[in-house]
């Protein structure tokens, strides 16, 4: 089979029109490569991490089909962006040539590995593919489906492949869809529903090119072979899969994978328990892999770069060949071939189950969060609630699972205590973990710093002891994952049960339960104080008292039907967009007696995120849901003060200290904005790339503001001048479940730090000295 793409150079010569200097702020380097719909570049970010751009070529600019799947590929890439994808740092769809930046990475294509160094032997062959289906998992799970996988999509960097190139992806709600009489992919690599059905494409055709692709890794040409991509095509969807030269212990799994009915293919979690249960098989021969911590190395300069694996700026290089590259059906002669543009990966910084890289501050964190195109207003209006809980759901919970294994201190010597004083806090971790369960991140929530309650996996709720982890009791097994932490409300524990079908208040001193309540019924439970509050869809509210579970009062249609509600700082509030998104009515509710306090008319889509004692905090979406400002509504003068954004930030989360809010999106920039008054140009105090692309909720406290990342990392940044100045290791379970579908946020209080991580441990850090961590 001809090579997939060129490894070579970008072609020579490029018309001037192709060698732009910027892509708005980035210089543009050395060229990378080029493909039939753009060139990729090496550029730097301000903070020197290694960046990949592509800018589309200069004819396809002109193009608004082409731009709207331009779009679409940026959101895409977004919505995964992790630790087995490309990470997103930046991006501009609507410029005149519109471009993407992502984290570059260190390392060969698949295609170039294979094509270099000959066909994998088993053992590298079934590490590489359990890495693939975790990224495939990961993907899946983010609602996106890749379309175009094959060896040049795939980048082995250091600590395991990487999946780049989201060009013809599509997530599972998006308005785009492939035109009639138009296929897009590449033929040796497409399953044979995307020749036959390709508006009917999902996950399992991204199976099927996983098996092609591991066929080509195993025997260094695919399993249907052909100069003609009609004949590939042909091949694919009529004969059957050549397998000869593919170890006999992969043969029966991959038949799976190539199976002509999706139906009868495994899913990639399926795929990656069978090909790491291989692995423990292998190690007699080798090693069993575990994605291995990567050293920082001091280079001439100063700084640090990735060890382990090549240079690799070919792995973000992008190419074409006759036959084997991207086909549209219906064109004039043999068909227009583009061959797949390449993304980036996260090189530079810190990867998710590595080492971090202090200098650079960067995440490759798992897992994908909702991206969304330009969509109808009810479909909008879903979407931005659905937001806007997580958002909500994230400021009070910070992470459980099962099998609690008690407290143990972390490594280090406790700081020397004075005589007379109390002892020494010393950083601890505990555990809460089941080896069976797939999200292994606890929810907790802490109680002033007097005990912090834990709810997970197969635990109703646990309460540690905050000085030290121990387990004072635990409640039951809950018989499944957990969707919220525990709440504190009329002095007790309240836990929703798997499923938000049962509400249960605990006793906090024995974890036996007080009262409990069926909610299956309620689109939202809310706490406000001690009173519950359970709403549903159409606006209607009923309260509970929090200590007896006794009603208090039922008020019908508090706020539109749809309406997002925010309960926090003493009091309830409701946000219902009008249909046309031009504004949005907020009202505050009482959570006494249901009484509305007050509404007001606000311009823009807005959700609610945080109430203070005398402010509440929105964000404003624009028609494709980034935000793009900030809304501050003083709840005693109902003045409103719109500040925008300088970069309108992709699902973006926010936290209000004083006059300050601090915004991060998925792309991991964060930044602090002053909505005390001024210019918009000046409220922007700083701005930090973080390299995080999958976080929580930022937390701001005693100067500094605290994120969780999808590694489990815990970061901390001087609130006053945007510095990274703390950051923990990361705690993940092994490789085995890494995609975190809500990254609780970190709890502060008593001078501690408590956050949660995917390896099922919650763990405490002093808060008064980041970087000692």
């Amino acid at each position: 089979m001809p090579p997939l793409r060129s490894t070579g150079p970008a072609p020579e010569p490029f018309p001037e029109a192709e060698h732009p200097q910027y892509a708005g702020r980035y210089r543009l380097e050395e060229c990378l490569g080029a493909g039939g719909m753009g060139v990729v570049h090496l550029a730097r970010s301000g903070s020197g991490l290694r960046l990949a751009v592509k800018v589309v070529h200069a004819e396809h600019a002109a193009d608004a089909e082409f731009r709207a799947r331009f779009r679409q590929e940026v959101m895409a890439a977004r919505r995964v962006s992790g630790a087995f994808t490309a990470p997103v740092v930046d991006a501009d769809p609507d410029a005149g040539r519109p471009w993407m930046a992502t984290l570059f990475i260190d390392g060969p294509t698949l295609s170039e590995r294979v094509k270099r160094n000959g066909p994998l032997g088993s053992p590298e062959l079934r590490r590489v593919g359990a890495g693939l289906a975790e990224a495939l998992r990961d993907i899946h799970r983010a609602g996106v489906v890749h379309r175009d996988l094959k060896p040049s999509n795939v980048l082995l960097a250091a600590d395991g492949p990487k999946v780049i190139d989201f060009g013809i992806s599509r997530p599972a709600d998006s308005d785009l869809r492939t035109e009639t009489g138009k296929l897009i992919g590449t033929p040796p690599f497409m399953a044979p529903e995307q020749f036959q059905r390709p508006r009917d494409v999902g996950p399992a055709a991204d199976v099927f090119a996983m098996g092609a692709v591991l066929v080509h890794a195993a025997t260094g040409r695919g399993p249907f072979d052909s100069d003609s991509p009609y004949i590939v095509a042909y091949q694919v969807v009529h004969n059957e899969p050549d397998l000869a030269g593919v170890p006999e212990d992969l043969l029966p799994l991959l038949r799976r994978c190539l199976a002509k009915d999706p139906a009868e293919r495994p899913t990639a979690d399926e795929l990656m328990g069978e090909l790491r249960a291989g692995e423990a098989g292998d190690a007699a021969d080798g090693a069993v892999f575990v994605p291995g911590q990567r050293r920082a190395e001091t280079g001439a300069a100063g700084g640090s770069r990735e060890g382990a694996g090549e240079r690799g700026s070919a792995g973000q290089r992008t190419g074409a060949r006759p036959g084997t590259g991207t086909v549209t059906r219906g064109a004039a002669g043999t068909g227009a071939e583009a061959g797949a543009e390449a993304g980036a990966d996260a090189g530079a910084g810190a990867d998710a189950g590595a080492g971090a890289d202090a200098g650079a501050g960067a995440d490759a964190g798992a897992g994908a969060d909702a991206g969304a195109g330009p969509r109808a207003v009810p479909r909008r209006a879903r979407r931005l609630r659905w937001g806007a809980g997580l958002a909500v759901l994230a400021a009070v919970i910070a992470g459980g699972v099962a099998g609690l294994r008690g407290g143990a201190p972390a490594d280090g010597p406790p700081a020397p205590a004075r005589a007379g004083d109390a002892p020494a806090f010393r950083p601890w971790a505990a555990t809460l973990g089941d080896p069976g369960g797939e999200s292994l991140t606890p929810l907790c929530a802490a109680d002033a710093g007097r005990a912090l309650y834990c709810a997970a996996p197969g635990v109703k709720a646990a309460r540690l002891d905050p000085a030290n982890g121990a387990t004072a009791w635990t409640a039951g097994a809950s018989g499944g994952e957990p969707g919220t932490a525990p709440v504190l409300s009329g002095g007790l524990v309240h836990v929703v049960a798997p499923g938000g079908a049962r509400l249960e208040a605990l006793d906090p001193g024995t974890g036996a339960t007080r009262w409990s309540a069926d909610v299956s019924g309620y689109a939202n439970v809310l706490h406000s104080g001690d009173t519950v509050l359970l709403v549903t869809a159409d606006g209607t509210a009923r309260a509970l008292d929090g200590a007896t579970g006794d009603e208090r009062w039922t008020k019908r249609r508090l706020a539109a039907p749809g309406a997002q509600w925010l309960a926090d700082g003493g009091a309830v509030y409701t946000a219902a967009a009008a249909p046309d998104a031009a504004y949005t009515v907020v009202g505050a509710v009482d959570p006494a007696d249901g009484r509305v306090r007050w509404t007001e008319r606000v311009r823009g889509a807005l959700s609610p995120v945080q109430a203070t004692r005398d402010a509440l905090l929105l964000l404003s979406a624009d028609a494709d849901l980034y935000t793009d400002a900030v809304v501050r509504l003083d709840t005693a003068t109902r003045g409103v003060r719109r500040v925008p954004l300088t970069v309108p930030a992709d699902q973006a989360q926010a936290v209000m200290a004083g006059e300050t809010v601090y915004v991060i999106g998925s792309g991991g920039s964060l930044a602090a904005v002053d909505t005390a008054g001024g210019s918009a140009r000046r409220a922007q105090r700083w701005r930090l790339e973080t390299g995080v692309t999958h976080v929580s909720r930022p937390v701001a406290a005693g100067g500094y503001v605290y994120l969780t990342a999808a590694d489990g990392r815990l970061l901390a940044v001087d609130a006053r001048r945007g510095v990274l100045v703390g950051m923990t290791r990361p705690r993940m379970d092994g490789g085995r479940y890494t995609f975190a579908p809500l990254l609780p946020a970190p709890a502060v209080a008593n001078g501690k730090v408590f956050a949660t991580a995917p390896d099922g441990s919650v763990f405490a850090v002093a808060a008064e000295d980041p970087a000692r961590w």
